[in-house]
């Protein structure tokens, strides 16, 4: 088998020969076989499995090239990796495992190849190739992983109840590369996911959602999404976007699922040429409100303040899926808080200040805002769609011009404290906030231009409402 560029095949004579040197069998394993073999090579991590120890290996292969590539060792786990060219290369030792109910972390113990291809979590994650000079090359598949890769199914190599059950973790890795991949997770596979999903408590949160954002950051998350609702698995991780899922009839009258339109905006804002993930949880968690401020009226459902609703649940869900608090956490919380306003901004009859108001809520946020409106336009009338997407496209227009007129965007008072305190030798008092804030309400109400000379002006007068004259 021909194992890919000049410069990997370079690496694998070197690792071939040292491994040959020290009596320990060499294979390549894991990710790089699966996606070499299905032709998408992008990572430049390689695992590296010998029978024996890892870190022997990877001082002897150190020491056979030139120069000699410092070596990272792990002896915790056994492992080593060193760097070469641009490309990772990380050594282990074959080892056999066994788990303990309560953990899924493994006992482990030497191995052999089969072993730890055993231990596997897919097949298509279970073949290896030989660096050995007897079969060099071949590829060893004792599951039939090859045909898995090419049926396009996802298959544990065991029992999948006790590979699920064993490391629960597995059950979010199968739908993530469901996702990533856009294959199938094979019938009995999928049962027992399950069966197996309250197992998934035992995982550290930190894991579950390192691989709920690779899913999120997928081309077309909305795969994934459906698939750890249907598991059962959603409702353990994130049970507010679960409540979205029906929809209500009441006479005659019914609104859509909230649900399914939610897994349709985070797949259109996952088409937008941005890979910002906390873009994606923006749109994932646009309408989580709705399930609380849902509501029949003579004129049909409502979802009143469901943006406002849903921003402030932000906060708690960040912190219980141990998120970042800082700006990410704040981001969401924005974008959700606004995501109704632009359609609110539609039409002429919309004044400048409103807009101009919107400049300086959002800020350099706003263009996020927008993607995120367009995003949110999921109806299946075409008509309907391109209207929506029109009037989306002049607001937007409108904004443009306001910004290149005003420089409200990233905007910045023409008066500062400094100017307040120096013009009426005051000292740090409230009044400075109020003259500041009028100052910044008149100009984005269109009342001065957002210039010093309109703007010192109007401090005057506010000054003098105030009792405070001019020194």
């Amino acid at each position: 088998m021909n194992l890919s560029s000049a410069i990997q095949k370079k690496i694998f004579h070197i690792v071939s020969f040292s491994a040959q040197k020290i009596k320990q069998d060499s294979y390549v394993v894991g990710g790089y076989v699966r996606d070499f073999l299905l032709g998408k090579i992008k990572s430049k991590d390689v695992d590296i499995l010998t029978i024996g120890e890892g870190i022997k290996l990877a001082q002897e292969v150190s020491k056979n090239m030139k120069p000699h590539p410092k070596i990272k060792i792990f002896r915790r786990f056994g492992t080593a990796m060193l760097k070469c060219e641009n490309q990772k290369i990380e050594f282990v030792g074959s080892r056999k495992e066994s788990y303990h109910f309560y953990s899924r972390k493994p006992f482990i113990r030497l191995g052999s190849l089969q072993d730890d291809q055993n231990r596997r979590d897919f097949t298509i994650n279970a073949l290896a190739i030989s660096l050995n000079r007897d079969n060099y090359g071949e590829l060893i598949d004792p599951f039939g992983g090859l045909s898995d890769l090419k049926k396009k199914i996802l298959r544990t190599p065991l029992n999948s109840d006790i590979t699920y059950s064993d490391d629960p973790l597995r059950m979010m890795r199968a739908i993530r590369f469901a996702t990533q991949l856009q294959f199938t997770i094979e019938e009995y596979s999928f049962k027992s996911i399950q069966k197996n999903k309250n197992r998934i408590n035992i995982v550290s949160t930190e894991r579950i959602i390192e691989e709920f954002n690779k899913i999120l950051l997928s081309e077309k998350p909305s795969i994934g999404l459906l698939l750890l609702y249907k598991s059962g698995l959603l409702s353990i991780i994130l049970p507010e976007l679960t409540l979205l899922k029906g929809i209500e009839k009441k006479n005659g009258c019914k609104h859509k699922d909230n649900f399914y339109h939610t897994l349709q905006v985070v797949d259109n804002i996952s088409q937008v040429k941005t890979n910002s993930l906390w873009l994606r949880w923006a749109a994932l968690l646009h309408d989580i409100g709705k399930a609380y401020t849902k509501n029949f009226t003579k004129i049909g459902w409502s979802f009143h303040a469901h943006e406002f609703v849903g921003s402030k649940m932000v906060p708690n869900i960040f912190q219980r899926l141990k998120l970042p608090k800082g700006g990410p956490m704040k981001y969401v919380k924005k974008m959700i808080q606004y995501s109704y306003k632009p359609i609110a901004l539609i039409g002429n009859q919309i004044s400048d200040s409103a807009i101009r108001r919107l400049l300086f809520d959002l800020g350099k946020d706003l263009e996020d805002l927008m993607k995120l409106c367009i995003a949110d336009i999921t109806t299946n009338n075409i008509e309907k769609r391109k209207q929506y997407q029109k009037n989306i496209y002049i607001l937007m227009e409108r904004i443009q011009k306001l910004e290149e007129k005003d420089r409200i965007q990233n905007w910045k008072s023409p008066i500062s404290g400094n100017d307040i305190m120096k013009t009426f030798q005051i000292d740090p008092c409230k009044e400075i906030g109020i003259i500041k804030n009028f100052i910044k309400d008149s100009i984005l109400e269109g009342k001065i231009s957002n210039d010093f000379h309109s703007a010192y002006l109007f401090m005057l007068k506010k000054g003098e409402e105030l009792g405070l004259k001019k020194k």
